[in-house]
This record gives structure tokens, sequence and C-alpha cells, in this order.
């Protein structure tokens, strides 16, 4: 069993391993492939096909899966290395860590939102983006979006998730308006605005984070091992909720062969949600 650090307590060494061992993946090709997946399994509620990772309630197991092959990648680099965790209610400044030029890097620049500092700067020779429809070659962030401004979300925001005993709740997508998995994904629920939590941090770093392809930017694993923490909360505050829903659905429910219950496998792995309710075996979060 190894451990996630909260980025702010790892050692200068241990920030230089993470790097080399994402920089290394990156060059094998196998980075942009880990980029493909989130793009082709990033399925909305007005898709008519399976939905695993998205307005979904295996939203937290398939990105639980999705962070243990990413970080196995980076240990068969380096077997030193985890994904490390940004807790966003405690380090919300745009100059401070993760931001720093030997970690990730800072903002992106005014006009293009070109991020030109850290190991990930495009003009570093080392980061090249997995191209989507509307993606350039390099990097961006443009935190806050000042255009549209959007503030990091707060631990009284993340305190009324984790409050919630309910796992999940019908229709099980992006309009479920209870149940700490949307509260989490952060979609709107009754009594909160509209995006929150996950998706909230997503859009203040903007650029790169914003779109499906958000993996581009290497702050998205910091940000779902901060995510999956909390589901390891959530599980530890309310050890009498389950996953939900817990059998499939019936032949006529509109989300019938869309969602995923407690014990049907999860593409692409075919890894069902019950074998990923428990982490205690393979990592443990310091």
């Amino acid at each position: 069993m190894y451990s996630r650090k909260n980025q702010r307590d790892l050692t200068r060494t241990e920030r230089r391993r993470f790097v080399d061992a994402v920089l290394t993946i990156k060059r094998s090709g196998r980075y942009d492939d880990f980029v493909a997946m989130h793009r082709e399994f990033y399925v909305t509620d007005g898709e008519d096909r399976p939905r695993a990772a998205h307005m979904t309630p295996s939203f937290f197991p398939w990105h639980r899966q999705y962070l243990l092959e990413f970080e196995q990648a980076l240990r068969e680099t380096d077997p030193a290395v985890s994904v490390p965790y940004w807790d966003w209610t405690l380090d919300r400044s745009p100059g401070g860590p993760p931001w720093t030029p030997d970690f990730l890097g800072g903002n992106g620049r005014e006009g293009d939102r070109q991020v030109t500092t850290g190991p990930f700067a495009h003009r570093e020779g080392n980061w090249s983006l997995s191209n989507g429809v509307t993606d350039g070659l390099f990097l961006t962030r443009d935190f806050g979006r000042p255009a549209d401004p959007v503030a990091l979300p707060t631990a009284g925001d993340v305190q009324k998730a984790l409050d919630d005993p309910l796992y999940d709740a019908e229709p099980w997508n992006s309009l479920s308006r209870t149940g700490f998995r949307n509260r989490v994904e952060g979609w709107g629920v009754r009594g909160a605005r509209a995006i929150s939590n996950h998706n909230q941090v997503h859009r203040w770093v903007g650029g790169a984070m914003a779109g499906a392809g958000s993996p581009n930017d290497p702050v998205f694993w910091l940000h779902h091992a901060f995510i999956d923490r909390l589901w390891d909360r959530w599980q530890r505050a309310h050890p009498g909720s389950g996953y939900l829903p817990a059998r499939g659905l019936a032949g006529d429910d509109p989300q019938h062969g869309r969602v995923f219950a407690r014990n049907e496998p999860l593409p692409p792995w075919e890894i069902a949600p019950s074998r990923l309710l428990d982490h205690s075996r393979v990592y443990r979060y310091a």
C-alpha cells in the first residue's frame, strides 16, 4: 500500500519526481491516451448511450479506476511516485501551491491564456496538447475567469455535500436534486447555485481544464485525487449508506442501459462499482 499526500506537503524532491514521471509518460504517448479516454467517456445527459463517467452515479468509481490506471503508469516509471491531491478549500491563491514554477506552473498570460511558466509550458518543449477540435498546441489557464468570474468552492460547500446521507437519486443524472454524488460533481441541486465543487474548480482553472480534454492539464489528477478523497470521507461519515442504484434499472426506466448499478461493469475496464468502493488495500490518504 502507498500514500497519496496533500500537494502542499510534498518535498522538493517529491515534486520533481512527480513532474518527471508525468513528462516521461507524456513522451511515450501514454499520457495522450488518457486524455483520449476521458474525451471518449465524457457522455452527457442528452446522449442516448451508456454514461459511465459524468452526470451519473458511477462518477466516483469510474474516476477512481481512471486515476488508478494513470497512477500505475506513473509508478511503472518511478515506484516512489503517487498522485498528490489538491485541497482547493485550503490552497486558494493563484500564486501559491500547486502553481509554483517547480511544480505545475502558473496562470496563463493575458491574451491567449498560454501557460508560460513551469515544466508544462509549451515553450519548454515538453508539453503539447492532445488536440480536440478547438484546442491549440499549448496549455492554457484562466484562473477565476475574469470575463465571467467564478470562485473556488469553500469548505462550507464541501461540508454541505458531505452532510447528505444519500449517495444519489433519480433521475441519476445532472438533474438529480439531492444526493452526495451530484452535490460534489456540481451540476446544481436544490438550494445550491448552478455549479459547485468539482465543476466549479474546472471552471476556475479554465483553459484546458474547462472541457472534455481536461486531463491535458496535469492539475486534473490532483483535483480528482481530492474528489476521490471526499468520497472516502463521505463513506466514513455515512457507513450505513451505499452506492445507488443498488440494482439494475427496470426496462421502462428512461435511464435503463445508460447508468450503471452497483454490480454492473464499467467500461472500458469491465470493473463494477462494487469492486471500487474500498481502496484501503491499495492506497491511503495522508
